[in-house]
């Protein structure tokens, strides 16, 4: 008599050690999101093309204009300390993606950088390119 067994849950990507500390990254910055009026949090963290990482969380606003997306954040920090390329992003959210204004942004650094998406469990659920 043989026994079978279920099949595993769903966990998440699996990844590399250098794109889960951009994930474990990322949610840290999560944490530190401004947020005022209970906008949605997200954290995200970038590594350019010299393994630097930059880490930013969202900085929420009255007018939703103004508001600067985790991913936008980290790639700005980067780009102004002047990393000019990335490797790879990762960003923590409750979205199925990231906006589209986010990857535009990181694609004017390098198309086909992979974008990790993670929940705010830090689970690894996602990837997307620039």
């Amino acid at each position: 008599m043989t026994s079978s067994t279920p099949p595993p849950g769903p966990a998440g990507l699996v990844l590399e050690a250098e794109d889960t500390k951009l994930v474990v990254l990322a949610r840290a910055a999560r944490l530190r999101a401004y947020t005022p009026a209970g906008q949605p949090a997200e954290g995200a963290a970038v590594r350019d093309t010299d393994g630097r990482t930059y880490a930013a969380a969202t900085v929420a606003h009255a007018r939703p204009e103004l508001v600067t997306s985790a991913l936008r954040a980290a790639v700005v920090a980067a780009a102004s300390s002047g990393a000019r390329r990335f490797e790879a992003a990762a960003v923590v959210t409750d979205a199925a993606e990231p906006g589209a204004d986010d990857l535009a942004l990181l694609a004017e650094f390098g198309a086909g950088v992979p974008v990790f998406l993670a929940g705010p469990d830090g689970v690894a659920r996602d990837r997307v390119s620039s």
